[in-house]
């Protein structure tokens, strides 16, 4: 194993505010772990109520999307990775950020859906959600990126931003920021 610089990752993790940070296969049990520490991490930081429910609202939607999407696709323990990343941003909000692995074409629609949501100003967003929750449930759960993302959209005090790197394999590595 390489020799891993511990004080140059603190260093790193101090200079961006990361409160949590985690990367790995994620299951059901982790995601509540996490959460859990992440919940007494707010509640120890004076977080605000409704700030500490919508962070932790965030986290567990993200998370819980891509452990269901590797599910779906039928990934094995390192293409179902997860990096979670849980911060102070320099106003003071915080930042919920996750990231995976995903066929590229998934991905793409991803982040044109992310983007979408991007341009639009919490009326548009509170609009969306309430037609998305009127869709029949069986086009809600074939389409993706539905009720969910649009409410981390609406909880979100910026523009959701998404990253996409294609990778050599035709997949790609997908990541989703919310400030809070």
């Amino acid at each position: 194993m390489n020799d891993i610089d511990f004080f140059g990752l603190r260093d790193l993790f101090t200079r961006n505010r990361i409160l949590l940070c985690f990367n790995g296969p994620i299951s059901r049990s982790l995601i509540e772990e996490i959460g859990n520490a992440l919940k007494n991490y707010l509640q120890a930081d004076n977080a605000q109520p409704s700030a500490a429910m919508d962070v932790f609202g965030t986290y567990i939607e993200m998370t819980q999307n891509i452990r269901h999407y590797a599910l779906r696709q039928g990934y094995g323990e390192a293409d179902s990775s997860a990096t979670i990343i849980v911060a102070r941003d320099e106003g003071g909000g915080y930042m919920v950020q996750a990231g995976n692995l995903v066929e590229a074409a998934d991905g793409a629609a991803l982040a044109a859906r992310v983007a979408e949501l991007a341009a639009l100003d919490k009326a548009a967003l509170k609009a969306a959600y309430k037609e998305q929750l009127r869709r029949p449930r069986e086009e809600v759960a074939s389409s993706g990126a539905g009720l969910g993302l649009i409410d981390i959209a609406r909880k979100s005090s910026r523009p959701l931003a998404a990253q996409l790197m294609p990778l050599p394999d035709g997949r790609a590595f997908f990541s989703l920021q919310a400030i809070i």
